[in-house]
């Protein structure tokens, strides 16, 4: 064999050996892209005022789940299920919806499975039963205010609170669905970014296909209505692409808002005074006033 015919027959095979060396790490079933859990949970928040009670509660499963209920000093306005992102866990996520506390809302926060306290290891399919189990739970916490419930969700957490809604039987009950730097669809967030790796390029649509779709947050948005839905995402988030927000605001039903978070990054956008300002605004008009004469918690 000359070194020209050689040099052919690795060419030819050479799209395959990339196949076979760059898919694997690349969504290596999914679980290294979208979950990135650690155990370590830190120190639970201080509160000046209000109270943290941890929580323990069956996924839809039956795996055992972890969670805070973050109380205000005073009869709660209504309940906020934060849905957190996908690293690290909820110790690490809840200061992005601690100030609500102050604002006088109740906060309901969780790990997924295999997230810091909760039983199990992450996949797509679980961690969407953990949301809905999540929401369920919501509904049914001690002097939760009656003012209602409105879910909260980051990144992957905007992407497994949109299922969760969408398919709650306590719908209609829900308040409003909030979705902040959340992605589409989990094929189509995987394919964006094969796309963006000069290596990779090749395979975006081919990888993609490997990835369960079922749940994807463009599939669910539009059956959310008439809960009304708000979207935010940074112009310059360098995680999941604006691109991914404008999406879901298209296909979202009424009544829908899109917070435009002009120069934004990856959920930063309630760090800012300005949404928070608007976000309590929000609150205020979705929420009806709270119940008089509660007690408040021991």
């Amino acid at each position: 064999m000359d070194l020209m015919t050689g040099l052919r027959r690795i060419m030819a095979i050479a799209p395959v050996l990339a196949i076979a060396l760059l898919l694997p790490p690349a969504l290596g079933g999914c679980a290294p892209m979208f979950f990135h859990p650690t155990r370590d949970l830190p120190a639970p928040p201080g509160l000046a005022e209000g109270s943290l009670e941890e929580v323990f509660f069956p996924s839809t499963d039956g795996v055992r789940l972890h969670g805070w209920i973050l109380r205000p000093p005073g009869p709660p306005k209504g309940t906020v299920l934060f849905f957190h992102g996908n690293s690290k866990n909820l110790g690490t996520h809840v200061n992005a919806v601690l100030w609500l506390v102050r604002e006088g809302y109740l906060v309901f926060t969780f790990d997924y499975r295999g997230y810091g306290k909760s039983d199990g290891t992450p996949d797509i399919a679980g961690v969407n039963l953990d949301g809905a189990a999540a929401l369920d739970r919501a509904f049914h916490i001690p002097r939760g205010g009656g003012g209602g419930v409105v879910v909260v969700g980051q990144s992957l957490g905007g992407a497994i609170a949109t299922y969760a809604v969408a398919n709650s039987p306590r719908r209609l009950e829900i308040k409003a669905l909030i979705v902040d730097s959340a992605f589409a669809g989990y094929r189509r967030i995987v394919r964006d970014k094969l796309i963006a790796g000069i290596v990779s390029l090749p395979f975006a649509w081919p990888g993609s296909w490997t990835v369960e779709d079922g749940y994807s947050p463009e599939r669910w948005i539009g059956s959310v209505a008439p809960v009304p839905v708000v979207v935010i995402h940074g112009t310059k988030d360098p995680v999941v692409p604006f691109s991914h927000g404008e999406r879901l605001f298209r296909l979202a039903g009424k009544p829908k808002g899109f917070w435009k978070v002009e120069g934004g990054g990856h959920a930063t956008a309630l760090l800012l005074p300005d949404v928070r300002n608007r976000l309590l605004e929000f609150l205020d008009s979705a929420l009806p006033p709270p119940l008089k004469n509660l007690p408040s918690p021991h």
